[in-house]
């Protein structure tokens, strides 16, 4: 049994602390998971931004976006996707979530993340965005398109799955990735991080077939 709801209205979220609204409103939407964006500028300086709006957008073609914030100040992550169209996405695990978390400090664009952060770049197939070796699960992604969220001025930035690198024994035979097996992190707001503990597997829901374990 919960205890009893508090109600908050849209007039005392706009009357709160700058800090506190910024906590609370981030961490409505609960425990996301926690990746870094890495890139590469034209004139070869390295890139991270740790980041925990990742979403699948479509399985064929096979597309993730994750959300940038406004362009209102220098945002490095953008610029380098912008002048060479490309991107990685490594999980974080519960292993490094400390470095990861100081990627979001302000460096100058000449500043390496990976240096600063003690975080090691990685290079495959000759492609020249960097790659997280700390992270099971890496992703490299093609910059498609980019949409503007007008009444935020933040953007969502879409990219083609063009290679993934993971541990093969973390993926079961239909597929499914096990994040727990990956030690795989969340984060609520902006700097709580959780680990992540497989529940359950349900089989694909009809109707009429209720699932047959349930969380008690």
């Amino acid at each position: 049994m919960h205890s009893k709801l508090t109600e908050i209205t849209k007039e005392q979220i706009e009357e709160m602390s700058k800090v506190y609204r910024l906590n609370l409103i981030n961490s409505l939407a609960g425990i996301k998971p926690v990746n870094l964006v890495g890139t590469i500028s034209k004139d070869n300086n390295t890139n991270l931004s740790v980041i925990s709006s990742v979403v699948h957008l479509s399985s064929s073609p096979a597309l993730l976006g994750f959300m940038q914030r406004p362009a209102t100040i220098p945002r490095h992550t953008y610029k380098n996707i912008h002048e060479t169209g490309e991107f990685t996405i490594n999980m974080v695990t519960r292993y490094f979530t400390d470095k990861a978390h100081y990627t979001s400090a302000k460096f100058d664009e000449s500043v390496s993340e990976f240096d600063q952060c003690g975080l090691t770049t990685q290079f495959f197939k000759g492609s020249r965005v960097p790659f997280v070796a700390e992270s099971p699960l890496k992703i490299r992604l093609k910059f498609e398109e980019e949409y503007l969220i007008k009444s935020s001025k933040t953007m969502l930035i879409v990219g083609s799955i063009q290679e993934v690198y993971l541990p093969q024994h973390a993926v079961d035979n239909s597929g499914m990735i096990n994040m727990e097996i990956l030690d795989a992190t969340g984060v609520s707001g902006l700097n709580n991080y959780y680990s992540i503990k497989k529940i359950a597997t349900y089989p694909y829901a009809r109707p009429g077939q209720y699932p047959e374990n349930q969380i008690q």
